[in-house]
């Protein structure tokens, strides 16, 4: 048995603007991950996670503006990172879900607790902090 971490966050920013710091390399690597991402279903990149090593990822998923889906740490955690973003007036409900935790593991036990906290408290408010940066004259 499996468990995910879901969270939902509303960034004051249009879908586009969302879209191209999840999949623009250089605007993610300023609030989350230096990595080669890009928006391509089979696209195979790395995401560097600092202390934590390099993370192998492949797309999966793309409905651009919409949805990104890759895998996360293949052969090391075997996570998926899903990103769905929604139209909410002038700006973009974000919900994102990191699937593939498996408790029995002491391993995705602590991350799991470590991310379920971290995705809200540090990952997500660096991300609006990148938005407001680029969206500032």
């Amino acid at each position: 048995m499996t468990e995910t971490i879901h969270v939902d966050q509303f960034l004051p920013r249009p879908p586009a603007a969302v879209w191209r710091a999840l999949t623009e390399p250089d605007r993610l690597a300023r609030w989350w991950a230096a990595g080669d991402i890009a928006p391509v279903v089979g696209h195979t990149f790395t995401l560097d996670m600092g202390a934590w090593g390099a993370a192998r990822c492949t797309v999966t998923e793309v409905e651009p503006e919409r949805r990104l889906s890759y895998t996360f740490a293949e052969s090391t955690m075997d996570w998926t990172l899903t990103w769905r973003l929604v139209a909410e007036g002038t700006g973009t409900r974000l919900f994102v879900e990191h699937a593939g935790f498996d408790l029995a593991d002491p391993k995705h036990e602590q991350a799991f607790r470590g991310m379920s906290r971290g995705w809200v408290g540090t990952v997500l408010p660096r991300l609006l902090r990148e938005l407001e940066q680029v969206s500032a004259p």
